[in-house]
């Protein structure tokens, strides 16, 4: 049987974690370096990132800030709109249920994989859920607390920022403190259900945008996001990640996506390719988004891709495009 690969999700889904986690105390340093993460997510919220690796992250930053509900209380602090394009996109709709809509439509394709959205209504009540089709357990609650404060961020824009839920329901066990959730979503918290959910007054689903609601924009273009099980797509966007911190090492990326060493190079295999054409087509991706920029030098932009020099890069670059870096640069021009 083949094995299963792990959701994934963009770094922007993290919001401000590296601001927060300064101002509880703690170091987004000391996270990365133990769950062995390239920093340079903190700076390109448009990487893509194992979903059971932000799990991870976000249960190491608990550990440090010494927060039981570290994802709850980092929610707070996020906001939909700078959720990549994603957030802006759903809120552009012209009224909650449209926002809702266009959520669900676009959260797999735009935002993140191995994520389910379910909406159900009655006459004067609405519930909104969110579940992730991910077998990592650890840190899973952070980041469905943290997934549901987008989605209250997301009914706000709609129902104004004083708005509150009526209840947030949690898949904590039934004996856990509701108190300091209550504290934190300024509403009633019920624990030991089966999904994350949060509930509202239907009346709110046909409100329109706020005036100060968020507006659609174009921003740069995102990384394409893996389809889910897409195994080859996944696995060079695991690669891409790894780039931005060293050469990319097998064992490295088969660790991030929840797999053997031996795993990944037999579903690679059967997929007719290996590790090292994956990471040839992830350098020369990399390679030609750089070589856009004209005020990277040739030799510098060799030296990020981890050649020893421009005349190895150039061979390279040759060998992927039939003509040298100089001269695909003049040809952008």
């Amino acid at each position: 049987m083949a094995p299963r690969i792990s959701g994934v999700t963009r770094a922007s889904a993290l919001g401000p974690i590296a601001e927060f986690m300064d101002r509880q105390g703690g170091s987004i340093t000391r996270v990365l370096n133990d769950v062995d993460l390239p920093f340079a997510l903190l700076e390109h919220r448009d990487l893509v990132v194992p979903l059971r690796e932000q799990f991870r992250l976000l249960e190491r930053a608990a550990r440090e800030t010494g927060d039981d509900f570290f994802g709850a209380r980092l929610g707070q602090v996020v906001r939909s709109r700078e959720l990549s394009r994603f957030g802006a996109w759903a809120c552009a709709g012209p009224t909650l249920r449209e926002a809702i809509r266009r959520a669900h439509a676009g959260i797999g394709v735009m935002l993140q994989t191995a994520t389910v959205l379910r909406f159900t209504q009655t006459d004067e009540s609405a519930l909104w859920s969110i579940e992730f089709v991910e077998p990592e357990c650890e840190g899973r609650h952070h980041n469905e607390l943290l997934g549901i404060s987008y989605m209250i961020d997301v009914i706000r824009s709609y129902a104004g920022a004083s708005w509150h839920p009526n209840t947030v329901f949690t898949a904590l066990a039934k004996a856990e403190r509701r108190a300091p959730l209550e504290d934190v979503f300024r509403c009633n918290v019920s624990h030991g259900h089966a999904v994350t959910a949060v509930s509202f007054s239907a009346g709110l689903l046909d409100c329109p945008r706020s005036p100060a609601g968020h507006i659609e924009g174009e921003g740069a273009p995102e990384a394409e996001l893996p389809r889910e099980r897409d195994a080859l797509a996944t696995i060079g966007a695991v690669v891409d990640l790894a780039l931005h911190e060293d050469y990319p090492r097998v064992d490295w990326v088969s660790a991030k996506m929840g797999l053997s060493r031996r795993s990944l190079q037999r579903l690679l295999e059967r997929n007719g390719t290996s590790f090292g054409q994956i990471v040839e087509q992830s350098l020369c991706r990399r390679a030609i988004v750089r070589l856009g920029d004209h005020g990277a030098a040739i030799t510098e932009i060799a030296l990020e891709l981890g050649y020893s020099d421009a005349a190895h890069f150039t061979r390279a670059f040759r060998r992927w495009t039939g003509m040298p870096p100089s001269a695909y640069r003049q040809s952008l021009t």
